[in-house]
């Protein structure tokens, strides 16, 4: 069995869910397709529900409106039988009826939730109709019924694993299920989400929790680039990364794959491949347990990021100071991105600006704090680039007229960062895109 997910844009045009109704047909082998909300319809329920959470009732009705007039125009070229147009209108009508709904009563944070997952429901009971229509058997799994998360807000993967495969063996002679992305029930039994990653973490749960043959996540882009395509002229996909290396690239900036959503599939090291539905001839990008060459394969960037340096000769060889330093970040549940340290001061990064009064208030006891804004994180990424011959003389040549604020060299086996002013962002990766990959 495999799992194909389907981001918003793929499902975001009736003519977008047809061809993946032939992309999800090919084959003899089962599948399990998850489905994003059509392209915009999150963003335009989270208004909606901004909206009604300042009390903003008239507000919240005329947005409420407005998404429907989409979806009314929507279905009427995704089907054209007329008992499955009528039946896609009434799945439509029932769903924008509970929002209006919602409209009169008193707005809480499962509310909230309510109203968040109405997209995922929409779209997957929408294409459920289209499939009917083209005489595909299929079945409509709810992901409400088997994806739950534990007290503690993270994914419950033996009750997942449990429950789904529960609901699997009850069609034994079914090939293709349909399900929710992003959606879930949590240990209240209450309607909630994923949050990270959304409905990619859903099909990496999903495909450890089958023990898929393959989990495939269908976006707009052709795989994971070797450099950011939308800063950098002329970038490459990358065919084959290990799961450590496109979790680094993840984290540090690459938009396609959120890191958490690599995890479930890395434990039972199922193969996930980024693959392009508007190319889907084109290789894509294969993540699996091996990295397949040694040497530097890509570059992310992460922005938003701010420097603190902590300058105190008198303190910082003193023993316990560094882990007195940690404990503040750990009081305010603060992450930590880069640390270099000198004989007199250490220099940390964070991305989370929520809490940096009250960590600078109480790191200023150990020492002259000093801070930088608006920095980014650049991030080297491969297989043994700290062994690989020359990648630092040929990183730092390429990069001599930049004014780098930190580096963090050989942490990992698979990394190698610097931390740069934002305005050189631009220019630090044409760069580095250059003088590593020989592309300008």
């Amino acid at each position: 069995m495999k799992v194909m997910k389907f981001g918003g844009t793929s499902v975001g045009k009736p003519e977008r869910m047809h061809q993946v109704a032939q992309l999800i047909t090919q084959g003899n082998e089962p599948v399990i397709t998850v489905l994003s909300a059509l392209s915009g319809t999150t963003n335009a329920l989270v208004e909606i529900s901004n909206a009604l959470s300042v009390g903003n009732k008239e507000e919240g009705r005329k947005l409420i409106e407005q998404l429907e007039g989409h979806y009314q125009n929507f279905i009427q070229s995704l089907v054209q039988q007329p008992q499955y147009l009528q039946k896609a209108k009434s799945i439509v009508a029932e769903h924008f009826e509970f929002l209006h709904i919602i409209t009169r009563i008193s707005f809480s944070d499962a509310l909230n939730k309510d109203i968040l997952a109405q997209g995922e429901l929409m779209s997957t009971r929408l294409f459920s109709v289209y499939l009917e229509e083209q005489g595909i058997n299929h079945v409509l799994l709810p992901a409400l019924e088997f994806m739950r998360i534990d007290a503690n807000e993270e994914p419950d993967l033996p009750a997942i694993k449990t429950k789904l495969n529960d609901l699997l063996r009850q069609y034994p002679s079914v090939k293709l299920f349909i399900t929710q992305g992003y959606i879930c029930k949590n240990a209240r039994g209450e309607v909630d989400n994923l949050k990270r990653g959304g409905s990619d973490y859903t099909a990496s749960l999903i495909a450890a929790a089958v023990n898929a043959s393959v989990c495939e996540i269908w976006t707009d882009i052709d795989g994971m680039h070797n450099n950011d395509p939308r800063v950098v002229n002329k970038t490459v996909a990358i065919e084959q990364l290990s799961f450590d290396e496109a979790a680094e690239l993840a984290y540090f900036g690459a938009k396609i794959l959120h890191p958490t959503c690599i995890w479930p599939a890395q434990q039972q090291n199922v193969p996930v491949k980024l693959l392009n539905t508007m190319q889907p001839s084109a290789k894509g990008t294969t993540i699996m347990h091996e990295a397949g060459s040694v040497g530097v394969k890509a570059i992310a960037a992460k922005d938003g990021i701010i420097a603190i340096k902590i300058r105190s000769s008198r303190m910082l060889l003193a023993y316990g100071f560094l882990r007195k330093v940690f404990e503040v970040f750990e009081k305010y549940k603060t992450s930590i991105d880069m640390i270099t340290t000198s004989e007199v001061a250490v220099s940390v990064t964070i991305d989370q600006p929520t809490y940096l009064k009250e960590i600078v208030r109480e790191l200023e006891p150990f020492g002259v704090v000093e801070i930088d804004t608006e920095q980014t994180i650049i991030s080297i990424v491969g297989n043994q680039i700290a062994e690989t011959k020359d990648v630092l003389k040929k990183l730092f040549d390429a990069i001599h007229t930049i004014p780098v604020r930190m580096v963090s060299y050989g942490g990992s086996p698979h990394n190698i960062s610097l931390l740069v002013p934002s305005g050189y962002k631009k220019e630090t990766l044409q760069l580095l895109n250059k003088g590593l990959f020989g592309l300008e």
